[in-house]
């Protein structure tokens, strides 16, 4: 239904004519998309439960390499710029009373002046339609595997700190997805008022980011199938911190930002998807759990950047973009610690009382033995002592001389 109503979205946005039905359309998709985000991990979770890591891989690879395409797709389906004539027409407005009645009697929807935008939105909205009917008929189909998926419940499980590891996780994407907009967001700005970069180097190290973000993300697919999720986050988070901080101690050098920031797009690629699949090997993620650290996420990818632009712009000489990053990561660094000690702490004790379960069961059996080993040997004293006293009369009896003889 998200992809459905997202559809719907793009096919109506290049006809919008004024701002506020605008900024409904997007609205509405922005929350489309936020349905389809959770809808997405959590349906890989409920299929593959701690064992979908790879599947979790592919699904967010799928993510940032659509972010990488899509503009590209785009700038070449506009390709012409629009027309002299179109950007001069405001300017050629009778006077100002004739402009606002013309506003408010212009309709809501129209064509717009650059058809490429038009096909641009068009092909990518019929593409998005076509993937929402697989999913209907997948929905609607009717199988065996839906009556042997409902026996899976028996795999809930619940950890004891549960809320208190769905909070942490709050805030480890809070800062991880805060840093990675941040820095991508920016990257291009700072590279060319701080770094004094040409705009086509600032826009080719804003490209190394996401293209290493994505070929990273690709390549964590395979890394997943022979890594644990957390071994993934503790090395990417060991390859954010340390290239974050070289880009704040050598913000000046052009080299420098290349070597680091590519390196910072590929440690942060996997992080995202390997904290999802990390939290699912201790506690059962429902689709409010999901919903809950997933909107950690989006207000670090909200609120970061924000903060960042204002206090950016009033100390024009200092690299708050980069202390940030440098700030995120090391939150990041920090709370992994922490989520893994509150998670695997009830399991400690857990295995502690299995052990000590398991010596008294051992005491136990080895105390029955010995009864019956003792029960036993009194049976053979008491069996003895019969075959003895009937052996006895045997050899007394004159009758049966012969016959003992």
């Amino acid at each position: 239904m998200s992809l459905v109503v997202t559809t719907v979205c793009l096919y109506f946005i290049p006809f919008c004519k004024t701002a506020v039905l605008l900024i409904v359309m997007m609205s509405v998709m922005g929350v489309s998309f936020s349905i389809l985000d959770t809808g997405g991990n959590v349906l890989i979770l409920a299929i593959w439960g701690d064992e979908g890591a790879p599947h979790m891989q592919a699904l967010h690879f799928s993510f940032a390499l659509g972010a990488f395409l899509a503009p590209i797709l785009a700038k070449l389906a506009l390709g012409t710029s629009v027309s002299a004539e179109n950007h001069t027409e405001p300017a050629f407005q009778s006077p100002a009373t004739n402009g606002s009645s013309e506003a408010d009697s212009a309709p809501l929807f129209g064509l717009p002046d650059d058809m490429n935008l038009l096909w641009a939105y068009a092909s990518t909205s019929t593409y998005i339609f076509i993937v929402s009917l697989f999913l209907f008929a997948l929905f609607f189909k009717k199988s065996s595997r839906q009556e042997k998926s409902k026996p899976s419940a028996q795999g809930y499980r619940r950890a004891e700190y549960h809320k208190t590891l769905l909070c942490l996780l709050f805030l480890f994407f809070f800062f991880y997805v805060g840093g990675e907009v941040t820095y991508g967001s920016y990257v291009f700005s700072f590279a060319t008022t701080h770094a004094g970069m040409e705009e086509h180097e600032a826009a080719g190290l804003n490209s190394i980011f996401w293209g290493t973000f994505a070929a990273c993300r690709g390549l964590a697919i395979f890394f997943a199938a022979c890594l644990q999720p957390g071994t993934m986050i503790v090395l990417s988070n060991i390859g954010s911190l340390a290239s974050s901080l070289f880009l704040v101690l050598f913000n000046k050098s052009p080299l420098c930002l290349w070597i680091a920031t590519s390196v910072y797009g590929a440690s942060m690629a996997a992080t995202f998807p390997s904290g999802v699949s990390w939290i699912e090997q201790y506690t059962t993620i429902s689709g409010k759990s999901a919903a809950f650290i997933l909107t950690g996420g989006a207000l670090g990818q909200m609120a970061i950047p924000a903060v960042v632009g204002v206090v950016q712009g009033q100390y024009l000489d200092l690299p708050v973009v980069l202390y940030s990053c440098l700030g995120a990561a090391l939150f990041t660094a920090l709370i992994f610690p922490v989520m893994y000690k509150v998670a695997t702490l009830p399991l400690d004790r857990q295995r502690k009382e299995d052990i000590k379960n398991k010596k008294q069961k051992a005491l136990e059996e080895e105390q029955k033995w010995n009864k019956i080993d003792f029960e036993v040997v009194e049976m053979n004293d008491t069996t003895r002592h019969i075959i003895i006293e009937t052996s006895g009369n045997i050899l007394l009896s004159p009758t049966s001389s012969s016959q003992v003889h």
